[in-house]
């Protein structure tokens, strides 16, 4: 898929540079591309939807998915 290719990827300013992490892209349409940043450009890329994507990130900073 080329838009996944020609995606600006970044990760999270908490991952302080290390290689084992998760890299995001916004895409066409509203969509946002998730990837590990071990395998690059090779990772199999998981595709959400913007909305759906800001539930998940709201659910996250709320804390709904920390271990207690």
């Amino acid at each position: 898929m080329s838009e996944t290719r020609e995606a600006h990827w970044f990760k999270s300013s908490f991952s302080a540079g290390g290689e084992a992490c998760v890299e995001a892209a916004h895409m066409r349409g509203g969509n946002v591309g998730v990837r590990d940043s071990k395998l690059g450009a090779a990772s199999p890329v998981l595709v959400f939807d913007g909305v759906v994507w800001d539930q998940f990130n709201n659910a996250v900073k709320s804390g709904l998915f920390d271990c207690r």
